[in-house]
Order: structure tokens, then sequence, then C-alpha cells
């Protein structure tokens, strides 16, 4: 339990009784048979207390809404393992390389790493909440028939879409990992990547490896290279085989950081032919920042280009070393998020690293209402 804290009014929150009300419109207008709210991070450490504050209030936003509209709702997690994991600068060339968390420790450690990190925060929300939840990894993603169709499909219309997914080059990057078992590194940047389409059943890649020299791979629906695309490219993919799911509503949630990144998937998805009814719906949530007002990056801290802010704590940068049990973790996020639901105002805002400190940490004070 917390204190409720004084947030601003918005035009937005003026608008709505409820947060999750924003997702109305689209609700009322398709009727869908179940919702999904898609969340997703990447595999790259422990979690810090942002990517808690999403996945709860991902969780509680599930049971709002199938208490409001009277639907099934599940979440579904995005593994990300995808994520760099080695960043090298190639002497010769002078190209920068990368090595995906995937293939620098195989996917049965990303699965224990999910099961370790993650999962007992999802069981625990899962349970309390009576909201079901499935985990796809990115690997997983990628390799399926219909992500890599749907990938395939795309590629005639890159032309239409790619000063959206690289707005100053108009190069939107696909990795394709060197094939050589045990490497998997691929250009970070893809200056030397080349996509040659075939038709809608195949396409060749050539990529030059670190270690390897040139390469290359054909991709198709069901084989072909590991498909790591850069992450507004990732996005129109994931999304654009997202839509068309008979009687099945998509709800992608993010941090508020992400806001500005999303205008640009959108205009990806309208260039390759959806209309602005058949864009996936979004919900975006508080993001935490600093007393500078940037977001609280537990990788400028660990890498000594930013020092914890005051008030915050470093638990809120390693969930595991809450100070306190796990199942009290669990209930200070639940009373945390339930305050943060309570009023627009406090939904549609950001937050200090501090005053998230306090509102996880104070004792119960529900005699003062949001204005």
């Amino acid at each position: 339990m917390t204190i409720y804290p004084v947030s601003p009014n918005t035009v937005l929150a003026n608008a709505l009784s409820h947060a999750e009300d924003v997702l109305s419109p689209r609700i009322l207008d398709t009727h869908p048979e179940r919702i999904v709210l898609v969340v997703g991070t990447q595999i790259n450490g422990a979690p810090h207390i942002g990517t808690s504050l999403v996945q709860t209030l991902t969780f509680a936003t599930a049971a709002r809404l199938r208490q409001k509209f009277g639907v099934p709702t599940n979440v579904v997690f995005a593994a990300l393992d995808n994520a760099p994991h080695t960043v090298v600068t190639d002497g010769a060339s002078g190209h920068r390389y990368q090595r995906a968390y995937v293939h620098a420790l195989g996917e049965q450690a990303i699965v224990e790493q999910v099961d370790q990190m993650y999962r007992p925060l999802f069981d625990a929300l899962s349970h309390r909440l009576k909201v079901p939840y499935e985990v796809d990894t990115y690997t997983q993603q990628q390799a399926a028939e219909h992500f890599r169709r749907t990938w395939l499909r795309v590629l005639p219309r890159m032309d239409a879409a790619r000063w959206y997914l690289a707005p100053s080059s108009g190069v939107a990057h696909v990795r394709v990992p060197c094939p050589v078992p045990d490497c998997g590194w691929a250009e970070k940047y893809a200056e030397r990547t080349r996509v040659y389409p075939d038709g809608p059943e195949h396409a060749t890649v050539t990529a030059v490896c670190l270690h390897h020299g040139a390469y290359e791979v054909t991709i198709t629906p069901t084989d072909g290279g590991y498909l790591d695309l850069a992450t507004l490219y990732r996005n129109l993919v994931k999304e654009l085989a997202l839509t068309g799911s008979h009687g099945t509503m998509h709800v992608m949630v993010k941090g508020t950081d992400w806001m500005p990144g999303s205008q640009l998937v959108d205009g990806a998805l309208q260039a390759v032919g959806l209309s602005r009814g058949q864009l996936p719906a979004r919900l975006f949530c508080p993001q935490i920042v600093t007393d500078t007002g940037a977001k609280l990056s537990k990788s400028l801290i660990r890498e000594g280009r930013a020092t914890l802010p005051a008030g915050a704590a470093p638990w809120m940068l390693d969930t595991r070393e809450w100070p306190g049990s796990f199942t009290e973790y669990v209930d200070r996020l639940l009373d945390m998020v339930e305050v943060v639901l309570s009023d627009p105002r406090h939904f549609f805002r950001s937050y200090s690293a501090g005053e998230l400190a306090r509102m996880m940490t104070e004792p119960i004070a529900r005699s003062v209402p949001a204005p």
C-alpha cells in the first residue's frame, strides 16, 4: 500500500474516467472475443523497477478490461533474447559487430533466465489477478512460419516503409547472423548486408562475418537464417503479423519512452497497406525518470555515465535486491499499481525514481484522494 501522489491534470486524463478507457473506442468498434495484451522487454540481465511496473500494470489492466467488457483477457510476454550481448569493432573494416544473447548463451540458457528472473513475478500476478499469460521469445517468434511469411510479404513494399523505419538513412537494418555453428556474429548496422527478394517464398541475404568472411543465406517461410530485425523493423513485422487475428484484439503495452517510436511504426504500417483502423491498439505506461528528467537507465549507471538518483535505491536497478520478501515485493507492486490506475491523472504521467521509491516503501494513507 502507498500514499497517493499529487498528479496534474492533462487533456487526455480529463477526457477519461479510468485509464483503461483509452482503449474503449477500439474495443467497442471491433467487439473482440478476447483481448491479448503484449508486453516485451530485452532479456539482458535482471529486471529493474520500470520493467516490473509496466509488467504489473499490464496484468492489472487486463483484469480491469475483463471486468469492464466481459471478455477473456490474457498477457503475452515477448522476451527479446536478440538483445546485444557483446559488441566489438572489426579492426580491418571499422564496422561494429554484435552477438545476441541467444547466440552467446544458447536457447536453453535464455529459457532458464526467463524462468529465474521473470516467471516468478508473472506467476504471482497471474495467480493474484486470474489473468493467464504465455512467454514468447523473439527466437521463437522469428522462426514461426507466419512471422517469416509476413517479412517476405513486406519486402516488395519496403521502399514505401523504409524511411519510417530508418528516418536518417532510409536503410532498415536486417541482421542475419553468420550460420557457421557456434558463431552468430552479425554486423550491427548491416552495412554490407543485402536482401534480394525472390518471390513470395524466398529471399537471399548476403553479408560479411567478423570471423568467416562473406556468406549467403536463403530465407523461406519454414527455414533459413535467424531474422534479427532492428527495433522499429521488428515491431512493423510483429504487429503486421498480428493484424487480422479473427476475434482477437491485440494491445501493445509499452513504456512512455516508446511513444515517439510508435508513431514511426504506425507510419510504416500504413505505408505497407494498413488503414488507420487496422493499426494495433497501444497503451503507454508511466516512465521512471531521474531528477534530470531522463529515463532511469541501469545501463548508464552500470557504465558509470550516470549516478543513482537521489531518493532511489539499488533494488530499483536489480529487483532481486528488494530488502524484503518476494511476496512483500509483489504486494507493494500491486498496491502501487492500484493507486496508479485509480485516476487517469496518476497513469498518464512520469514518476521520478525517488517518488516511486516512496510509493513502494511508505505506509498506506488512503485518506487523501486524487484531486
